[in-house]
């Protein structure tokens, strides 16, 4: 995964923010080394710069887990609104 770098395709990296269901502990979190994890109530937020493909590879990496994806936010894309996607 890259880091504020710009991607094959030339798409740079935008700030993400992934819910996650559940807590993820220092193990898991070897998986994601490029995001921080934070703590909200039951959830975790992950959070990191990403370009598209390594945002593809998270949500892949979060289905091997078996973790339980919850939304993605990119706070950082717009005029400041943030889009969010909601999974069901």
């Amino acid at each position: 995964m890259s880091v504020e770098k710009s991607g094959a395709d030339g798409s740079e990296g935008c700030r993400y923010e992934i819910r996650v269901r559940g807590p993820i502990g220092p193990t898991l979190m070897q998986a994601f080394p490029t995001l921080t994890a934070t703590r909200r109530s039951h959830d975790t937020l992950l959070a990191g710069s990403l370009d598209h493909s390594a945002l593809y590879g998270v949500i892949n990496q979060l289905d091997a887990l078996g973790l339980h994806l919850l939304e993605i936010r990119s706070p950082s894309s717009g005029s400041g609104a943030g889009t969010a996607g909601q999974i069901t």
